[in-house]
């Protein structure tokens, strides 16, 4: 029976990483395969409830006198 043994580890030198600890044994074969950490969300499905309370005229428009086609 083959089982999975996972780690999370850094980097701390370019192109080199180091485990330690493995529960594997001198001479046990086993399969390599490094995946970069993808960018965590709140698992609660709205990650951005909470941070905006209120919006100041969120239907005006936004720097009007900045568009050279209206000068």
């Amino acid at each position: 029976m083959m089982s999975t043994f996972k780690v999370d580890a850094t980097l701390t030198k370019d192109g080199m990483l180091t485990l330690s600890d493995l529960p594997f044994h001198a001479g046990d074969s086993v399969e390599v395969i490094i995946v970069p950490r993808a960018i965590e969300f709140p698992s609660n499905g709205y990650p951005l409830r909470g941070k905006v309370l209120h919006y100041e005229r969120p239907t005006e428009p936004v720097a009007e006198d900045d568009w050279e086609a209206q000068r």
